[in-house]
């Protein structure tokens, strides 16, 4: 007859059979690798001792190709449930100490748990992603397991917040469910993602590159736009990801966690005064505004080195998480391309489905001309942008620090796209087009006609800046609700904000829209 003690020593023994993974050899490969284990991973994102871990003891069930005497317990993905920063998180960890971290139908089927779960209950989900791909020897089962996450990233997007950290390889089908959520976290010099890789491409289209070319941390980063964070560290990537659940509610449901600040809510800022050039051409850093707004002056910015020109990212004001959006003059002269028309608007719609409120600062000229823009098609693009802050029904807060000029005036989350509180600077310009685009149209024969052409054009731009190159038409209008002391930004946007809080607005019923992808 066993002994209880017996069994109390097998499970021990199981459950440290399950910790060592792919055994110590591999552990160490991984650490020679530079990179960490799955489960020191979770340690570093995870509040200390909250981790439950879910189905240590499941194994695959093939036994096809010699799988049957190759039977490892966890099968290669380390999944459960923890807090970070006391509130409750999903998790999986993928093991590549255990067949290479190759997903097949008992790998799949427990992550697709755990993503039942979070749905289920109501938190985020994060993926920690360091995988070979599909495991060969399933065949056609484990591209089944990839097809069962990818439904699921589907079904969980917007409503609860889903954020992949890619630690190791991720290629083939297996970049479709990092692609679904909606942030990816990538490593210099570690992570890499791509549909085929070098090898593959060689013989296809012979060209030569390396996997950091093809795929790299910076290449998504900044080229392709897959990855809205890259780190230089695994460890300052995890840190990054509890950082950003901080901005983030639970899920579709909750408010955005909230806390006290200590910076004060009716401070006054007087470098706002000087900041925004008396050249209406001089460029500036709108970080500089940013900063001296939010709360403490730290913004989690997010995506930037993709589509520069366009800065979004999350901040606080008065303890409430909001939503940055803010053209970037330094950048382009602020103007909207394609990747700046993709990013922000894949960024206010995720702050929309998640009542993050959104606060533009706006200084645009229009949208980028030129050949290879209307090919790449800045028309659906720009589309996207309008799309995304028309759609959106948490509270929408916009300054018109300078310019605001054109179709990029209306997209920039004007009061026509259901604005709630707009405001402008005195320096800000709201036009169809520049003083000197408008002169030149509208003057064009008495410019000819003039002794000194060059001087008339000058003349002609200075009288349209002093009639229509002013904040205070629009004023008129009611476009803008106030023209504002540049010093009272903070104090009027935070106490907006407060009365916003309540809004309850909604968009006819319908299954979804079509928006211009």
């Amino acid at each position: 007859m066993t002994k209880k003690s017996d069994r109390l020593d097998r499970l021990h023994a199981m459950r440290a059979e399950a910790e060592q993974g792919g055994g110590a050899e591999r552990v160490k490969a991984q650490h020679d690798k530079g990179k960490l284990t799955a489960r020191e991973r979770l340690d570093l994102l995870l509040d200390p001792g909250s981790f439950v871990e879910l189905d240590r003891f499941v194994t695959h069930r093939s036994t096809d190709f010699g799988l049957g005497e190759q039977k490892i317990l966890g099968d290669g993905v380390v999944t459960g449930f923890g807090r970070v920063n006391g509130r409750t998180v999903y998790v999986f960890s993928q093991d590549f100490t255990v067949f290479g971290g190759s997903l097949a139908e008992a790998h799949a089927e427990k992550i697709c748990k755990v993503m039942d779960m979070a749905v289920r209950n109501g938190a985020p989900i994060v993926g920690l992603n360091d995988s070979g791909g599909a495991r060969i020897q399933e065949g056609v089962v484990s591209l089944g397991g990839y097809a069962d996450i990818f439904l699921r990233n589907t079904m969980a997007s917007g409503v609860v917040p889903q954020i992949s950290a890619i630690l190791g390889p991720c290629a083939g089908g297996a970049v479709y469910s990092p692609a679904i959520t909606d942030f990816v976290y990538m490593v210099r010099g570690v992570s890499y993602m791509f549909v085929t890789g070098p090898s593959v491409v060689k013989t296809v289209t012979h060209e030569d590159v390396t996997p950091e070319q093809l795929g790299g941390a910076d290449v998504h980063g900044s080229v392709s736009g897959v990855a809205q964070f890259v780190c230089d560290s695994e460890a300052e990537c995890l840190r990054g990801v509890r950082d950003l659940l901080g901005f983030l509610p639970s899920n579709n449901l909750d408010d955005p966690p909230a806390r006290r600040s200590t910076d004060p809510s009716d401070r006054r800022e007087e470098d706002l005064l000087t900041i925004v050039p008396e050249n209406p051409n001089k460029p500036y850093d709108m970080h500089e505004v940013i900063r001296r707004v939010v709360d403490d002056g730290d913004l989690l910015e997010v995506h930037r080195d993709f589509g520069p020109n366009l800065i979004v990212g999350f901040a606080r004001m008065a303890g409430y998480p909001v939503g940055i959006v803010a053209n970037q003059p330094s950048v382009l002269a602020g103007v909207l391309d394609i990747k700046a028309s993709q990013k922000g608007a894949r960024f206010i719609r995720f702050c929309d489905a998640f009542n993050i409120p959104l606060i533009t600062f706006e200084d645009v000229p229009g949208f980028l001309p030129g050949l290879d823009q209307e090919h790449g098609g800045i028309i659906k693009h720009g589309a996207k942008l309008l799309y995304a802050y028309a759609e959106a029904t948490v509270p929408k807060l916009t300054v018109i620090t300078r310019k605001a000029y054109g179709g990029a005036y209306d997209v920039m989350s004007s009061r026509h796209v259901r604005g709630d509180f707009n405001v402008a600077w005195p320096t800000a310009e709201i036009a169809v087009m520049g003083p000197k685009g408008a002169a030149e149209i509208l003057f064009k024969r008495d410019i000819a006609k003039a002794k000194d052409p060059e001087e008339k054009l000058e003349e002609l731009v200075n009288d349209y800046r002093d009639k229509f190159a002013n904040p205070y038409l629009a004023a008129a209008r009611g476009f803008v609700d106030d023209v504002i002391d540049p010093r009272d930004t903070r104090p009027l946007l935070i106490t907006t904000l407060q009365t916003l809080l309540t809004k309850r607005d909604t968009n006819p019923k319908k299954k979804h829209g079509n928006i211009p992808l």
